[in-house]
């Protein structure tokens, strides 16, 4: 949205924020004053005046981090955590830990139906998922344990026990790089029983998991849609999956366990949109040079438990003329000589084309030397490493003499 120079920016349609000049739109004031009503911690924090809120008086808000949260402690948000603890045995609330741009984990608190009304909301905002919001369908979840406030599984249960309203979640652990042959025969073979018409998963699991039905040679005809979610993907992984699932549209669903589903869009497309029902999503110019680049400060919707205000969720958007591109985590990028952002956008774009890999990482080994890691079933062509090494020789944040690249994770053929 578009505003009056005094205003702030977000990435929500018009209609959604509402009208403001010099003072916030009603929808957004109203969203704010609710959160101060529903959590001390942020008058706290700083506090509010009564008169309408002008834009000079927003931008003072702190912004919150997700470092605060966890030096303030999950119990901060709430007046009296003894009753909150008395609603999650009653199962009135639920909690999920996360770890996100920290290393640290966070406890997150929400509503009991929150999470489910969050992804409808997401659902509706999509045409390729709209289809699923109101009806019936089956879905197979690949992702890591504890991945979000959806149940995933935490034990070896059998295949009835990770069955719920539909969806079946595939993994009993976390890292599918060290899943033996045997385990993925039996996530394929669960996904042929299961016939799912809805795949979502991170996008390493998923291309991984495109890899497993390759190799064992079978169709799965019934899957019309796979959700790229839970990570950033690069566009090996989006093509790996075409292959295996050629009938599938690809949705791109962002979001993180405590800010709930934030933008969604086809995958590649450049045209993220903005969830108006779940969150106000403002836009902050990350750094002077960069057009179009901007930190995002997220304001939760409709949120009871821990609702979150100009949250920076730690992600780096670009504005395009369909929508946004999410560039990735503000820790992850990089930057040429000239100032331009070096992004897995980049690094897919320094691949030959006829290289196909399952997954790659870029990691820094020493200060002057880059590794270029990648799963694949041939060897790299020369021509990679050229092309990774013109990308890397203007980087800015360290300054690598070299790049070599090797398969790693220790998959075979």
């Amino acid at each position: 949205m578009e505003s009056p120079a005094s205003a702030s920016v977000f990435a929500n349609a018009p209609e959604a924020l509402g009208a403001g000049q010099a003072t916030l739109p009603g929808p957004l004031e109203q969203e704010i004053r609710a959160i101060y009503r529903r959590s001390p911690f942020y008058g706290r924090r700083f506090p509010l005046h009564h008169e309408p809120l002008q834009w000079s008086c927003y931008r003072e808000i702190p912004v919150l981090t997700k470092q605060e949260i966890l030096d303030r402690g999950h119990t901060a948000f709430f007046a009296d955590y003894p009753e909150i603890e008395r609603g999650l045995q009653e199962k009135k609330y639920e909690y999920e830990h996360t770890s996100g741009t920290t290393s640290g984990p966070m406890t997150v608190v929400m509503e009991d139906g929150w999470w489910n009304a969050q992804l409808r909301r997401a659902y509706l905002a999509h045409p390729e998922l709209a289809r699923y919001a109101d009806r019936s369908y089956r879905k197979a979840v690949l992702a890591p344990i504890g991945c979000s406030s959806n149940l995933c599984p935490y034990e070896d249960h059998p295949f009835p026990h990770r069955y719920f309203d539909g969806t079946v979640y595939l993994n009993l652990s976390s890292d599918p790089f060290v899943f033996a042959e045997a385990e993925w025969d039996r996530i394929v073979l669960e996904l042929q029983a299961l016939k799912p018409e809805v795949i979502e998963g991170e996008p390493v699991y998923l291309s991984l998991l495109a890899r497993a039905v390759k190799k064992r040679r079978i169709n799965v005809p019934s899957v019309r849609t796979v959700i790229l979610t839970y990570g950033k993907a690069s566009r090996q992984h989006s093509r790996r999956i075409a292959e295996v699932f050629p009938d599938s549209a690809q949705v791109d669903l962002y979001g993180s366990t405590e800010a709930g589903y934030i933008f969604v869009g086809d995958a590649f497309a450049d045209n993220l949109r903005a969830i108006d029902g779940n969150a106000f999503v403002e836009l902050v110019p990350w750094r002077g040079n960069l057009k179009d680049v901007y930190q995002i400060n997220v304001t939760t919707r409709d949120r009871e438990a821990m609702p979150l205000l100009r949250y920076f969720t730690g992600d780096i958007v670009r504005r395009t003329p369909t929508g946004y591109r999410i560039l990735g985590r503000e820790r992850d990028l990089y930057f040429s000589g000239d100032g331009r952002v070096v992004s897995v956008f980049e690094i897919d774009a320094a691949m030959p084309e006829g290289f196909a890999c399952w997954h790659w990482s870029l990691v820094q080994s020493a200060d002057k030397r880059w590794d270029f890691q990648y799963v694949a079933d041939e060897i790299a062509p020369a021509g990679l490493a050229r092309g990774l090494r013109a990308r890397l020789r203007v980087v800015q944040r360290r300054r690598p003499a070299d790049c070599a690249c090797r398969r790693s994770h220790g998959l075979t053929r």
